[in-house]
């Protein structure tokens, strides 16, 4: 039923955690617990954090295992870095499209503490101190404020979880309800995939022009939709291209019945990716 997300520096107790977590649930419930991440994938550290390709597939392959398991009655544990994020953007549009409860672990440590606790590893299982670091460097730290980041529950090294809060965020809360843009719906229109096509490269294309004359912090309106794209920052067009591609691939096994909606849906989703 419930998907819970572990986060924190490298080396920061995020495996240990999941383990108190599963056994915490295997003992007070009769739900089966899943942990999916790098433990269970058998990751190479170096090789894969040192290769943005490889990095990006580890998450859509741990992304495509926790959809797998999601169901409504077992529990899912996702123990991974999860330092991105527009990832963990991801991973609250998939609970909204289970339509199940969701909630944070982030697992708050120091650099230099997660450096400490590297070095005591085994070697094989050590990250080397340039992996190690650019990984911090890169990590975006959760905010509550967000909905993909709430409900969060920091703990820091010497913490005891915070089980009963734990258990009543992801049973006692009520699922975040599916919006256009993650509502699974039949397709009825054979026209679908042309106007997907059309209408995203559309947007995509007033976008790029409207950068010219906007700055960061403008509107751009939107022909054919009533949302407008919040302008953060400028986009370049590998971008955008790599965004609609990812839009499209979602949008294709999720299609609406009413493709009046298409422009809204995909400006939806650049504002969210953009943040």
């Amino acid at each position: 039923m419930p998907l819970i997300v572990l986060l924190g520096f490298p080396c920061s107790g995020k495996s240990r955690r999941a383990e108190e977590l599963r056994e915490y649930f295997t003992n007070n419930t009769e739900r089966k617990v899943h942990v999916v991440g790098d433990e269970a994938a058998g990751v190479e550290r170096n090789s894969v954090y040192s290769d943005s390709q490889r990095e990006k597939n580890l998450r859509a392959a741990l992304r495509s295992e926790v959809e797998r398991k999601l169901n409504k009655d077992d529990v899912v544990i996702l123990d991974s870095m999860n330092y991105i994020k527009g990832y963990r953007y991801e991973l609250f549009c998939l609970v909204k499209h289970t339509q199940t409860p969701h909630c944070l672990v982030y697992c708050l440590t120091s650099a230099d503490l997660s450096s400490a606790w590297n070095k005591e590893r085994e070697a094989e299982r050590q990250y080397s101190q340039e992996v190690l670091d650019s990984l911090v460097l890169r990590f975006e730290a959760p905010d509550s404020r967000n909905r993909w980041d709430s409900p969060l529950f920091t703990v820091h090294k010497d913490d005891t979880l915070p089980f009963e809060a734990i258990s009543d965020a992801v049973f006692k809360r009520k699922a975040p309800p599916p919006n256009q843009s993650t509502q699974s719906q039949p397709l009825s229109s054979a026209n679908f995939l042309y106007e997907l096509d059309r209408v995203t490269q559309d947007v995509l294309m007033t976008v790029l022009d409207s950068q010219k004359t906007s700055v960061p912090g403008d509107l751009i309106t939107i022909p054919g939709a009533t949302e407008k794209v919040e302008l953060r920052r400028s986009l370049n067009m590998a971008e955008l291209r790599r965004l609609r591609r990812q839009f499209i691939s979602y949008t294709k096994t999720h299609p609406t019945d009413h493709i009046g909606q298409i422009a809204n849906m995909f400006v939806q989703y650049l504002n969210r990716s953009t943040l």
